[in-house]
C-alpha cells in the first residue's frame, strides 16, 4: 500500500510541531489579542479604512500622481489614532509576533534541508539561508 503525504512521518511530526506551537502560552496570548480585535467591529472597521487609505495613496504614487499634504495628514492622523487603540495595537503586535515565529520555523527547516542535518545554534543564528539567498538574516 502506497503511503500518502498526509500519512507520512514528516506530516505527522509537522502536526505535532504545530500543536506544540499552539500549546505555548505566548501563542495563546497572541490568539486572545487577535480574537479581541476580530470581535471589535469598530476597531476592525478603523483598521480596514486605514488599510484602504494606504492602498489608495500607494496607487496614486505608483501612477505618479502627487499626494497632497491633506491626504498625507489624514492618513497619518488615522494611523496615529489606530495605534493609540490598545485592541488595534495588540492585534498589530500579535501579527508581528506570529510572523517572527513563522520566520524562525521556516529558517530552521530551510537550514536543515540545506545542510542535510540539524543546524547548530551558530548556523541558525548567523548568515543567510544559503547560496543565492538575499534575505539578509
Amino acid at each position: 500500500m502506497e503511503m500518502t503525504i498526509a500519512d507520512s512521518p514528516v506530516m505527522q511530526k509537522t502536526r505535532e510541531l504545530c500543536q506544540t506551537i499552539l500549546d505555548q502560552p505566548t501563542m495563546q496570548a497572541i490568539r486572545q489579542r487577535i480574537d479581541a480585535f476580530m470581535g471589535d467591529d469598530k476597531t476592525r472597521s478603523d483598521y480596514e479604512n486605514l488599510v484602504n487609505k494606504g492602498q489608495a495613496l500607494q496607487e496614486k504614487q505608483q501612477n505618479s500622481v502627487p499626494l497632497t499634504g491633506e491626504e498625507i495628514a489624514d492618513f497619518e492622523q488615522h494611523r496615529d489614532a489606530l495605534l493609540q487603540n490598545p485592541v488595534a495595537r495588540g492585534f498589530l503586535d500579535a501579527q508581528d509576533e506570529l510572523h517572527q515565529v513563522q520566520k524562525s520555523v521556516q529558517h530552521y527547516v530551510s537550514k536543515t534541508l540545506e545542510l542535510g542535518r540539524l543546524p547548530t545554534e551558530d548556523e541558525v543564528a548567523g548568515g543567510s539561508c544559503g547560496h543565492g539567498c538575499d534575505c539578509s538574516h
